[in-house]
């Protein structure tokens, strides 16, 4: 009737660590926007560094607007997914022979996504949030801003609707 010793702390970053990197890389514009996560327990951080092919229009300089939305549209479906996996991976029924085995689970769908830009994204590195709203088994609803030098002024920021890949067992 004994319980089980709890995990080391290092395995269980590790678990996590792993996870998320899968997670990442199953997005390919993740690589182009140079994007990278910061977590923090069950908390992500989206940072986009500044990078001159980000740059839209060059007289102001201004972050393009298509370089925003990606950014707040991968931290939405990565946010998402990384709600989705929590449980799996604390639990321990996720684990490295998961990610050899390619058995992630489906990312989720965007149904709709709108942006809105609230000021000029500056030539800097930024920072993005997802907060989910509602998410069921079918259908999810999120909400990210994103912010450069203050989280409190954020320069853009959008809504999305997610169709919900089915889980397995």
């Amino acid at each position: 009737m004994g319980r089980k010793p709890p995990e080391p702390v290092q395995v269980i970053k590790k678990r996590r660590d792993s996870a998320l990197a899968a997670l990442v890389h199953r997005v390919p514009y993740v690589e182009f926007l140079g994007v990278e996560f910061d977590r923090r327990g069950d908390e992500l951080t989206a940072i986009m560094p500044f990078a001159r092919k980000l740059i839209g229009n060059p007289i102001l300089p201004a972050l393009h607007g298509g370089a925003t939305a990606g950014f707040l549209e991968i931290t939405a479906i990565i946010g998402l997914s990384w709600s989705m996996l929590w449980e799996d991976i604390e639990s321990g029924r996720f684990d490295t022979e998961h990610l050899s085995a390619g058995k992630m689970p489906r990312l989720p769908k965007t149904i709709d996504f709108t942006v809105d830009y609230l000021r000029t994204g500056l030539p800097r590195d930024a920072y993005a949030r997802a907060r989910i709203n509602r998410s069921g088994r079918r259908y999810a609803s999120v909400h990210v801003e994103a912010w450069q030098d203050n989280v409190s002024r954020p320069y853009a920021q959008a809504t999305g609707h997610f169709l919900m890949p089915p889980r397995d067992g």
